[in-house]
């Protein structure tokens, strides 16, 4: 039997299929209601098979394409095989090893949108974006359990998500804590908390090419759990500070510091309020980074979120030593590179400051992204120096 004919229909209003997975419901039209996180076809207007996939009636995103091949079917096979190419991955890149971490599923960018897996030693941290993975989670950690028999499972979805997708994750417990190895140093992770899976993998060859490029005195904006700050501490630099807003993560960041005989301090404080107390003071650092969490998901919202980025960089510009080192990060997904960089351009010329770029990255190979959806390439990361 076709599979098409096992799924409901959906109708494609626009002329063409989009090469993005996301089509908006304004594009969509179904004859039938349909509970969120059906599995559907999407057909043209003689009924032609154009893809299948995730079918949301209430959410802005209708269709997430799984695929547009008509002979497969949406089974546990299916899932299987996805989640075994994703991990073939990681192991060809050499990046799920030993008590490291690793992201094992970045969604779209594994064809498995609205699912993302993060391992942790011997815990794997399920984050689902999307009520249709949330219907298959028995398939998807059973697929996990399979390739990880000894590991923790552990699955959430932020409430926002639930909210937008009109499905309920109940909350599992919260684990215990893991640490892991993450060149040569180790950081405690603890999932459950308001900081994605529990820590910045994304961020993981920023943070060595931090402790490669590193001096003098050294500031980490939004340090998180400190690991910008301890890999410059490693590095030599003679003092450094973290801040950050969030007490439990400071207290994560200590005892990180302990755990890698490294010092280095860690203050609550909000940045704008910090940097411009420490420059009426007249203190300066070599080396500063400014990491902030994601400014907004509302693309109305995007100018404001230009004019904060200006804002926050011009101030990190100026508590620079000339010729420091700036690593400025977005993770803004809706804020492209070119568009970071312009904020950047911005903020220096408001200073009278000027940028020698020195690198620009953004996740690591664990975070593959379509070149059809490019907001998989959220992250930014500016190495430069501040003339």
């Amino acid at each position: 039997m076709d599979p098409a004919s096992a799924y409901p229909r959906v109708r494609l209003l626009a002329p063409r299929l989009p090469q993005h997975p996301a089509i908006f419901r304004r594009a969509l039209q179904a004859d039938v209601r349909l509970a969120p996180g059906s599995v559907v076809d999407l057909v043209d207007d003689t009924g032609h098979f154009l893809a299948r996939g995730f079918w949301n009636g209430h959410a802005r995103i209708g269709l997430r394409v799984l695929t547009r091949d008509a002979r497969e079917s949406i089974d546990r096979d299916w899932i299987d095989a996805r989640i075994a190419a994703a991990l073939a991955l990681r192991t060809r890149l050499g990046l799920d090893q030993g008590q490291g971490a690793a992201r094992l599923i970045h969604a779209e960018g594994d064809a498995l949108p609205g699912l993302v897996v993060d391992r942790y030693a011997d815990l794997l941290v399920i984050e689902y974006f999307a009520a249709g993975m949330w219907k298959l989670r028995e398939g998807i950690e059973g697929a996990l359990r399979t390739h990880y028999p000894e590991a923790t499972l552990y699955h959430f979805a932020e409430t926002h998500v639930q909210k937008q997708e009109s499905f309920d994750c109940r909350p599992a417990p919260i684990p215990a804590p893991r640490w892991i190895c993450e060149h040569d140093l180790e950081f405690q992770v603890q999932p459950g908390t308001r900081h994605k899976t529990g820590f910045f993998v994304d961020q993981r060859d920023h943070r060595a090419r931090l402790g490669a490029w590193a001096s003098g005195r050294m500031l980490d904006v939004c340090c998180n759990s400190g690991g910008f700050a301890l890999n410059a501490a490693r590095a030599g630099c003679g003092e450094v500070t973290g801040i950050d807003l969030d007490p439990d993560v400071l207290d994560l960041a200590r005892t990180n510091a302990t755990r890698n005989t490294l010092r280095a301090e860690f203050l609550a404080a909000d940045l704008f309020a910090y940097l411009e107390q420490a420059l009426a003071a007249g203190r300066r650092w070599d080396t500063l980074v400014l990491d902030p969490a994601k400014l907004t998901r509302d693309a109305a919202k995007l100018a404001q979120a230009l004019r904060t980025y200006v804002a926050m960089n011009a101030l990190a510009m100026r508590a620079l030593t000339p010729g420091g080192l700036l690593l400025s990060c977005s993770c803004t997904g809706l804020v492209d590179e070119p568009a970071f960089l312009e904020a950047l351009r911005r903020a220096a010329a408001l200073v009278g400051r000027e940028l020698q770029i020195l690198h620009v990255g953004g996740a690591g190979a664990d975070h593959p992204w379509r070149v059809a959806a490019p907001e998989g390439r959220y992250l930014k990361a500016v190495f430069a120096r501040v003339m």
